[in-house]
């Protein structure tokens, strides 16, 4: 995968976090509502940084969708908790695919992008996993 392919899935996957985490926030409760909207504000910020990685790269950024399908259904908190889990783990995913494909101070803001995705997947999750980011080796912790 290219640098530029792997930095227009990150972008892709920002704006579909930023989506979820819209979800997240309305029906988490009350206890876990200024945790989803610090990890909304973290993936709005990581967006707008991959906008300007893409046109650096000479890409033209991947642009965000009307809405998005969710994995299921979000009726309420423990769903919405359950969202954001998988929202993160699915970021952890292009991140590692971004750190494989990228150089130097991208390299680096990607690897920290994967762990601060997988820190939050497993406070929202209660438990972390062993590789967060390869789904082909993920075990729970």
């Amino acid at each position: 995968m290219s640098t530029l392919a792997a930095a227009q899935a990150a972008l892709a996957a920002e704006h579909a976090a930023v989506y979820g985490y819209g979800v997240v926030g309305g029906r988490a409760g009350q206890a876990r509502r200024t945790e989803a909207a610090e990890a909304f504000a973290a993936h709005r910020a990581r967006r707008d940084a991959l906008e300007r990685t893409v046109r650096d790269l000479g890409g033209v950024p991947a642009v965000a969708v009307a809405a998005y399908a969710l994995p299921f259904a979000v009726p309420d908190a423990s769903a919405a908790v359950r969202l954001a889990a998988v929202l993160e783990d699915r970021i952890a995913g292009v991140y590692s695919d971004l750190v494989r494909a990228a150089e130097g101070p991208l390299r680096r803001d990607a690897a920290g992008a994967l762990r601060e995705a997988a820190v939050r997947a497993a406070r929202w999750r209660g438990s972390g996993v062993a590789f967060p980011g390869l789904a082909e080796r993920a075990t729970r912790l």
